[in-house]
């Protein structure tokens, strides 16, 4: 599972440093801002749906949809060649997360003890994270030396291969439903379980900075003077990857709420931080320890 999420993770997180400049090409730069918001909005949308059908048609084919998604818009990107065509895309796109991550975490729960879920998440989330470092860095590597295409037609080929890592695994619901279009309707109970709302708005809050992070990274990353657009991604997850090992035993051990506002106050520290970062050096210690701060929170507050 965790192999399967990491190559999940870098086939779309490999296009994030050269879309901005992508877009720009095709005469949009003014909608740099959309990039990550319109892929986050349809994964949004999509999950009270993909909730629903985890749990009726099972975790695998949830996953594998959410997957073929990712293989599918890498083959479409060079074909849609206009500034509407791409941001389409980018709702498309989004899908995929609105599904697999979904289904993911319900598969770990499912072969986990709840005693041990911090440490489980932490685990799964080092694997996540690795596709977060390792696939900026190939992706920006592969469209210096081959072009922006071969870049689309790679992200495809890591999802696939995701996907053939899944079917290599076995079903955890037991008595399953077979698709029918009836279960996209969704009942008002289904979209929100008012327990969770406090960890929710808690989750909305602390990730805003990550969005804008996604975003505007790249450009700054040249603006500075580094050639690599992915080496604030690189060091961000590593760091990350470096306190996960520990940090899931930890919430399970003391309890999440005291590391939850472990990582939110260093969140709040580190993004001031890197807000006053105007050197390569400096750019790269706030990368880190953006990634300390996720790394702490991000465990913590997905297991509560």
């Amino acid at each position: 599972m965790c192999l399967s999420s990491m190559l999940f993770s870098a086939s779309f997180n490999m296009l994030i440093p050269d879309l901005p400049q992508y877009l720009e090409n095709l005469g949009g730069a003014q909608y740099k801002g959309l990039i990550i918001s319109l892929f986050t909005l349809t994964a949004g949308i999509s999950r009270p749906f993909s909730g629903k059908l985890v749990d009726k048609v099972g975790r695998i084919p949830v996953m594998i949809v959410g997957s073929l998604v990712c293989v599918v818009c890498g083959f479409l990107y060079p074909l849609l060649t206009t500034v509407y065509g791409f941001l389409f895309l980018r709702l498309i796109h989004g899908f995929s997360t609105g599904f697999k991550p979904t289904a993911t975490a319900a598969y770990v729960a499912d072969i986990i003890p709840q005693e041990r879920w911090g440490e489980a998440v932490g685990l799964h989330g080092i694997a996540f994270s690795l596709g977060q470092a390792v696939g900026p860095a190939i992706g920006a590597q592969i469209t210096a030396s081959y072009g922006i295409h071969t870049l689309f037609y790679s992200s495809s080929l890591l999802s696939l291969i995701s996907v053939i890592i899944i079917l290599q695994l076995g079903e955890t619901v037991q008595h399953r439903e077979k698709f029918r279009f009836s279960l996209f309707k969704i009942k008002r109970n289904e979209i929100i379980d008012r327990n969770a709302i406090p960890v929710a708005i808690v989750m909305l809050l602390s990730y805003l900075s990550f969005g804008a992070i996604l975003t505007l990274i790249p450009d700054w990353t040249g603006h500075i003077g580094i050639k690599n657009k992915g080496l604030f991604f690189v060091l961000f997850t590593l760091s990350s990857l470096v306190v996960r090992f520990v940090a899931g035993k930890v919430s399970d051990k003391y309890g999440r709420i005291k590391i939850i506002n472990i990582g939110l106050v260093m969140i709040i520290l580190t993004t001031y931080f890197i807000g006053y970062a105007d050197t390569p050096f400096l750019f790269s210690l706030g990368g880190i320890f953006y990634g300390f701060s996720l790394g702490i929170l991000s465990p913590a507050l997905n297991a509560i």
